[in-house]
């Protein structure tokens, strides 16, 4: 028996309150043409409300995936929650999104790898399904970037936004489901892309707060350079090791950085705009949750047996691609 992890589900949540660029306009100087030419953003959404954390969207996705697929949260064997951004640095969101919508005392855990996180965490549950461990998992990509963006930064609080995404992988014995990945890092990039406060190196004080430690900090040139060579590498380089062209690829479903980026990985993938999923101009770079949210955008244009290239890069740095057959 060959099983594979199928997708069998997937839903989304964003926040209620939109950031424009208009509004970006009156705190920082900056301009709509400037975020638009070089980003492809026009506005991103904001959690507010005190105490609300990233557990909140995550919850959100989760609750609209369950109903959606009628499934009982009983039934559910393992949550893995990808996030840079989690409600504290213990317990894990994980815990705390199980419990907020019902899930009883399971195994559940959170992945960091920025950017990366979601394709680090599906492939990680896809194991458990493969091995036959477990029948049903849910995987999320959520966080809440206001949190640690520095608004006085026109580098960065320009790009980033809030939301989460969900999806439930089972076992399928057929031809659909996750074919194949790949995945990489390399530590050598940690100073283009860090926050630098709040770990262990770093911790809190009065010294990393003056220093604005506990906020991105990102060398944009340098991570867009990294970027553009390593995604577009990855896609190009998981097609080749499973023989597909340009022609074979249904969508490329990339992580919404930077639409340059995401344009330069479409061209080295050899496809049109009219394959790839974009939704960068709503919501931002949302980290974990770009790529579950472009699926559940595109819920509807994707057809059974579709080929899929997922793809992404972050800080870490980490990169990888999923090579995905749709299952639904």
């Amino acid at each position: 028996m060959n099983l594979k992890a199928a997708i069998t589900g997937i839903h989304g949540y964003v926040p209620e309150d939109v950031m424009t660029n208009a509004d970006l306009e009156k705190i920082v100087e900056t301009n709509d043409e400037w975020i638009t030419s070089r980003t492809g953003i026009k506005e991103r959404r904001i959690l507010k409300g005190e105490g609300k954390g990233t557990s909140v969207m995550a919850a959100e996705a989760v609750r609209g995936l369950l109903e959606k697929t009628n499934t009982d949260p009983n039934d559910i064997d393992l949550v893995i929650v990808a996030t840079v951004t989690p409600d504290y640095m213990f317990p894990s969101t994980a815990n705390l999104v199980c419990t907020q919508v019902g899930i009883p005392s399971i195994c559940s855990f959170d992945i960091l790898a920025a950017c990366s996180g979601f394709i680090y965490a599906l492939t990680t549950g896809a194991q458990f399904i493969e091995s036959g461990r477990f029948k049903k998992v849910i995987v999320v990509g959520a966080d809440k970037m206001s949190s640690i963006i520095d608004y006085t930064d026109r580098t960065t609080c320009v790009l980033f936004g809030d939301g989460a995404g969900a999806v439930l992988l089972e076992p399928t014995e057929g031809e659909n489901g996750i074919i194949d990945f790949m995945l990489h890092s390399d530590g050598s990039g940690e100073n283009h892309l860090i926050m630098k406060g709040g770990g262990s190196k770093y911790p809190a004080s009065h010294d990393t707060i003056d220093k604005r430690y506990h906020y991105i900090n990102q060398e944009g040139p340098q991570v867009f350079k990294f970027a553009v060579t390593n995604m577009a590498n990855v896609a190009a380089a998981i097609m080749e090791k499973n023989n597909l062209k340009g022609e074979d690829v249904r969508w490329l479903v990339p992580h919404q950085a930077n639409k340059r980026i995401i344009d330069a990985t479409a061209n080295r993938m050899g496809i049109g705009e009219d394959k790839v999923m974009v939704n960068i101009q709503k919501y931002g770079n949302t980290t974990a949750a770009t790529i579950p949210l472009c699926l559940f955008d595109y819920q509807d244009q994707i057809k059974k047996g579709d080929n899929l290239i997922l793809a992404a890069f972050g800080g870490g740095f980490t990169w990888g691609s999923v090579y995905v057959k749709w299952a639904i």
